[in-house]
């Protein structure tokens, strides 16, 4: 594995239903909204050669005092079980989100393969890998109750999969 290479699997369990997680999860543009404090901006990137799917430019951030500019689209999609992305830019590589019902609860496990390619986390890559792996699960940290307060203000407003 290059030192710039990274693979950091999440696992998130929240209370709900699959569609409506998986709606929210597949809704790029709404991380902005949900996930405000990595998000910072996402726009229309066109549309990508290859899948012909919507490309999203993204500018995100972490802990750290640095952001990241990449792009994303989606590659592959199973409704309400699993999304595919593929990422270029700062960040160069793939993710796929899972998801499985588990009663009244929804697990929800993102597998992400990606290369650091902005020049700062490429070079420090092999001296500070443990601090950018920490800086993304503080990130996914901040979706997950983000995801959670998403899925509250969707109960409360009686806003459910299919049903807007």
């Amino acid at each position: 594995m290059a030192a710039n290479e990274y693979y950091m699997p999440t696992d998130w369990r929240v209370k709900g239903d699959i569609r409506d997680v998986y709606e929210i999860c597949a809704d790029f543009k709404g991380y902005q909204r949900w996930w405000a404090e990595v998000y910072l901006n996402i726009e229309d990137a066109g549309k990508d050669e290859e899948t012909h799917g919507e490309v999203f430019a993204i500018l995100s951030k972490g802990k750290l005092p640095y952001k990241l500019r990449w792009k994303s689209c989606k590659t592959a999609e199973n409704a309400p079980h699993s999304i595919s992305l593929k990422a270029e830019g700062d960040l160069a590589g793939r993710g796929t989100w899972t998801f499985e019902q588990d009663g009244e609860y929804v697990n929800a496990r993102f597998d992400w393969y990606v290369n650091a390619e902005k020049p700062l986390l490429k070079y420090l890559s092999p001296m500070l890998k443990p601090v950018f792996r920490s800086n993304h699960y503080w990130a996914m940290a901040r979706g997950r109750e983000g995801l959670e307060r998403e899925m509250e203000r969707r109960r409360n407003a009686g806003i459910s999969a299919g049903r807007k």
